[in-house]
């Protein structure tokens, strides 16, 4: 149907001749949309992005609720030559405000409850056009739509043509748009249908959320790329999932998904027809792991991927998938762990930091040459910051996160960004952000906070300052209030300190 150097392409040949084949049924509705009608319509997204000027390399950004039609303007952008940048639904307006900046979109679609409040940023941002897409698939992105006809064909793209922009935190306190092309979410793609046996008799529970690379570009595109089914969901409910699994084969999940299923007495008996459960996007606990197994019969498979890279590793589909490992490098990735101050790779059980190179790898970061000369070497490594370890069997172990990341709940947090804005509020002194274990999200945000000289605050006090300022997942589900952050003989703040002091702060949440 397109060229083969095309996104398109790829994801497209399996629903070629079967136009009335079902590709989504929404869970809430039962409405089902066949792969005709969703090409058509994504088709028509494309003329009419084309017919709002925008060019090649353009930027369509969204920020909206999860719905079919945003997966329609997703695969409608890659047609029309453009790179599809979704936000965050939690990204509050001052957040939205930078990534329309920075990134300079021709067209932003938002949910329609916040046209008022986002229009003037978008505006200022020099937005061409403001569109909407709301709950229950309403708003004028859709009226736009239907006065488009279909047989679109597609702009041509080369395999290292921008796709997509999707923006991850960054240290510096400013998220870094990873610009990631056709060839690499096309090939990664292909690896993870092959490598997880999706065929056209698969039906995949899709409760992801589609801003993120797990529910996006592993769930939708795997989908496509197999022709297979999804059971489409708004988010994650746990009842709602135990209800499909009697009509799905797979689940695609976070951490978090399966800690809240494990929860549930009908488990064991809803899981009998699945094939398939792939866990990512932070660390599983090798006692849910352990625990799932016992329920339900079946090993959770987890794998290892970033926004800048997709997928990089898996446990096997066939063979031993053992907790607390993210498994071997995929087809196509070379993997290596190497000491931090030498690039020097490093013998098997020596911990260090992990470099990947494939055709999966982002093409650098947005407008950042010299973060992206820091991080992608000349010879095609990505030096992830991710510390691990890999055992005589070939199995990669993630160990810890340079750069202080936290993952929660599938979500990634830079303390710099979260502790610059606490920082800023009035009393405080300074702040050190740390992640400590959560039962429910894997890892849960902690700010330990010193207060000025004088000043009397309270725990409340910063939480009231962070509510409008950041996203709900980057605001800390507690504040310690402490005299002074402990730091070693050169001053630097001892995070590990505190890590291992508050350890057990969430252990009842």
């Amino acid at each position: 149907m397109y060229s083969q150097n095309h996104l398109a392409h790829a994801i497209s040949q399996a629903s070629d001749g079967r136009h009335d084949s079902v590709f989504l049924t929404d869970f809430t509705s039962g409405q089902q949309v066949s792969f005709g009608a969703f090409w058509a319509n994504a088709e028509r997204m494309a003329a009419m992005l084309i017919g709002l000027g925008v060019a090649p390399g353009d930027r369509v950004a969204v920020q909206a609720p999860k719905e079919v039609p945003m997966l329609e303007l997703y695969v409608g952008t890659v047609l029309a030559g453009a790179v599809f940048l979704p936000l965050n639904t939690g990204y509050t307006p001052d957040e939205v405000s930078y990534f329309l900046g920075d990134a300079s979109p021709r067209v932003f679609v938002c949910d329609p409850t916040r046209l008022d409040l986002l229009t003037p940023i978008a505006t200022a941002a020099g937005v061409a056009h403001v569109l909407t897409l709301g709950v229950g698939s309403s708003g004028t992105l859709l009226t736009a739509r239907d006065a488009m006809s279909p047989g679109f064909e597609a702009v041509a793209r080369g395999p290292l043509d921008l796709a997509a922009i999707l923006y991850t935190s960054g240290t510096t306190g400013r998220s870094k748009g990873a610009m990631l092309t056709h060839r690499a979410l096309a090939s990664n793609s292909e690896v993870l249908r092959d490598y997880w046996r999706f065929t056209k008799q698969d039906v995949l529970i899709h409760a992801l959320p589609i801003f993120h690379t797990h529910g996006l570009f592993v769930a939708t595109n795997v989908t496509l790329m197999a022709g297979a089914q999804a059971i489409f969901m708004g988010g994650f409910d746990a009842d709602a999932v135990l209800r499909a699994m009697p009509k799905a084969t797979a689940l695609m999940g976070v951490p978090t998904f399966y800690t809240r299923l494990l929860k549930d007495p009908r488990l064991g008996e809803a899981a009998a027809n699945m094939r398939l459960f792939v866990s990512g996007s932070a660390p599983l606990l090798a006692e849910t792991h352990d625990q799932w197994r016992t329920t339900t019969g079946h090993a959770i498979l987890e794998r290892y991927g970033m926004t800048e890279t997709n997928m990089n590793t898996s446990n096997p589909y066939d063979g031993d998938r053992r907790a607390g490992t993210v498994g071997f490098p995929l087809p196509g990735v070379e993997l290596k762990v190497v000491d931090a101050d030498t690039g020097h790779p490093l013998p098997k059980g020596e911990i260090g930091v992990i470099e990947v190179r494939g055709d999966n790898v982002f093409a650098g970061y947005w407008q950042m040459p010299e973060k992206t000369a820091e991080e992608l070497r000349p010879d095609g490594w990505f030096i992830t910051g991710d510390l691990g370890f890999v055992d005589d069997a070939g199995y990669v172990t993630i160990v810890g996160r340079g750069k202080d990341l936290i993952i929660t709940g599938g979500f990634n947090v830079y303390p710099k960004e979260v502790e610059g804005v606490i920082d800023d509020l009035p009393g405080v002194l300074e702040s050190a952000v740390i992640a400590v274990p959560h039962a429910d999200f894997g890892e849960g945000v902690v700010a330990v906070v010193v207060p000025k000289d004088g000043a009397d605050i309270v725990e409340a006090d910063v939480m009231a300052g962070l509510s409008g300022m950041l996203a709900k997942f980057k605001q800390p589900k507690k504040v310690i209030l402490v005299e002074a952050l402990p730091r070693n003989t050169m001053g630097k703040v001892q995070k590990n300190v505190m890590r291992e002091t508050y350890k057990e702060v969430l252990s009842g949440s």
